[in-house]
């Protein structure tokens, strides 16, 4: 009688002296469980934010398939162009050598790098070869008229691609071109089409497009 009441005596004590070791062990577990869900809840909004910043400034980015070619890297590159003023960007890339030519003998470089905000619709190399060679040998050698086409590419503003879907602009030529499209597909006067638009330079924003544009003679 006396050793049974010993051996219920003794496992209650052993009972007693588990659960608390038990109650601290869940709880520990517990706290290591609590601070991990923290952990998890505090890194998710960073996450979250990542795609939303990039989409917000993917507007400001240039656009069109002709992007592609420009330079990576150097002075020709977007970043490149970006510290230049606008004839001097120009010059630094190889699609538009012969604007550059055309804007140098009609005096235009210093003009158009002096100017502040403007936009520019530069003609390609393939643009300018459109025209027929002795034509084109004749305009560049008349100041007057080739001084008229290149500022009829020049608006005094600059301007987003939001403002070209639907748009009329005037000219440093002092007459108006018109715009139109959406997304990353625009045309400047229903005929010349917009290749790599948005391009940045220290003073203007350069629309490339594949048509040079020809103001009323």
């Amino acid at each position: 009688m006396n050793a049974t009441r010993f051996q219920r005596a003794a496992i209650a004590l052993v009972g007693a002296a588990v659960l608390p070791l038990a109650l601290t062990a869940c709880s520990g577990d517990d706290s290591k469980d609590t601070k991990a869900a923290s952990s998890a809840s505090e890194a998710a909004p960073e996450t979250a934010d990542t795609p939303a910043d990039n989409a917000a400034g993917s507007g400001d980015q240039p656009f069109g398939s002709a992007c592609a070619s420009v330079p990576t890297t150097g002075a020709g590159s977007f970043d490149g162009m970006s510290k230049d003023p606008v004839a001097t960007a120009a010059s630094n890339n190889p699609d538009l050598s012969t604007l550059v030519t055309a804007v140098k003998e009609a005096g235009l470089v210093d003009t158009l790098n002096n100017a502040k905000d403007i936009t520019v619709f530069a003609p390609t190399n393939e643009a300018f070869a459109k025209i027929p060679k002795a034509d084109l040998d004749k305009v560049l050698a008349d100041k007057a008229t080739l001084t008229k086409i290149l500022t009829y590419h020049v608006v005094g503003e600059k301007l987003p691609p939001k403002a070209l879907e639907s748009g009329t602009f005037p000219t440093l030529e002092k007459s108006t071109l018109t715009t139109a499209g959406s997304g990353e597909s625009y045309t400047v006067n229903d005929s010349a089409k917009v290749v790599c638009g948005n391009v940045p330079t220290a003073n203007a924003t350069v629309y490339i497009i594949d048509t040079v544009l020809m103001p009323k003679m």
